[in-house]
């Protein structure tokens, strides 16, 4: 009878492991005094009349450790994408040089720095927070299974396990906050 009555442990875990990912995109978008492509993914350009990411109107590199360059395919883009930038908020002035957009990363002064972990801790704790709600799904099936029939034994092992899962899902967003906060803080 239990059989029937068991809780779906591998979606829970995919579910957490999707929280997880969604962290670390939100990480790879934190600007850390060093050029990286993913500084840009999260861009949106209006072009050609819709809302489009910057990675699919050019080629974006990262030539040399404080720099990102953009080879924007299409010209009549070049104006639009320079304008998503400055608005980004990412703090960065593009220069274009025909149809090369050029993003000098500047050093960052300890007050940003302290601001931007104060950034990672936020994404951090709503990815805790993703984590805890997708705990409290697989204890309210672990409920419905009990008024269903399951054993109290069941019911427990069960409940042991989400816990688990939960604990170690935490213990890897904490990991990943703080070594995106010592990778902030590193000058």
């Amino acid at each position: 009878m239990s059989d029937d009555l068991e809780i779906d442990i591998a979606d829970l875990s995919r579910r957490m492991d999707g929280a997880m990912t969604a962290l670390r995109h939100e990480f790879a978008s934190l600007r850390t005094g060093r050029a990286s492509a993913s500084l840009v993914e999260p861009i949106q350009v209006d072009a050609y009349g819709q809302m489009t990411p910057l990675n699919q109107l050019g080629t974006v590199n990262v030539p040399e450790p404080r720099m990102v360059t953009i080879n924007i395919w299409d010209k009549a883009m070049v104006g639009k994408v320079e304008k998503a930038i400055r608005e980004s908020g990412l703090g960065i002035n593009p220069q274009t040089n025909g149809t090369i957009i050029m993003l000098p990363i500047p050093e960052l002064n300890e007050e940003r720095r302290r601001e931007l972990t104060k950034v990672a801790a936020q994404y951090s704790e709503h990815a805790r927070v993703a984590i805890r709600n997708i705990r409290r799904d697989g204890m309210d099936q672990i409920k419905k299974a009990k008024a269903a029939g399951m054993a109290e034994d069941d019911q427990k092992m069960w409940q042991d396990e989400v816990q688990e899962l939960t604990d170690k899902a935490i213990a890897a967003v904490d990991k990943a906050l703080e070594a995106k906060q010592a990778e902030i803080m590193q000058v």
